[in-house]
């Protein structure tokens, strides 16, 4: 690998400075991760609120609410009006931490007492 990097860098023209950067790869999440988090959580979850005082919210408010929850808030001024939004945003999480934050849900909403299925369970409809 080294000799494939030197024999680019010999490529180079010296006309110019080159500033090189090696950085480690970390895979980001998966499309077929980001299926189940909008077509299995936020649905499970919308279902479960009903009634509730929640029963207005779309899978965006919720989206927006777990992130913040789980990676923390900053708070945006603008147009004099202060709001909060998430830190993180769930398309720059790596495979990982993208699980840990489906984890994060997960566990959040079974001290509510909703049951979240994991990802290839057969839902409810599913077992019949």
């Amino acid at each position: 690998m080294l000799g494939k990097i030197l024999r680019f860098a010999h490529q180079l023209g010296t006309d110019k400075r080159w500033r090189v950067t090696f950085e480690p790869y970390v895979k980001t999440r998966s499309s077929s991760q980001n299926a189940y988090l909008w077509g299995v959580v936020y649905p499970t979850i919308l279902r479960a609120l009903g009634d509730s005082d929640l029963a207005g919210w779309t899978a965006d408010d919720l989206h927006d609410f777990f992130l913040g929850e789980h990676f923390g808030w900053e708070r945006v001024n603008g147009f004099g009006k202060t709001k909060q939004r998430p830190i993180r945003r769930s398309s720059k999480l790596s495979t990982l931490e993208f699980n840990e934050y489906v984890a994060f849900i997960q566990r959040f909403m079974a001290e509510r007492g909703v049951y979240v299925p994991d990802p290839n369970e057969p839902m409810e409809n599913d077992r019949e």
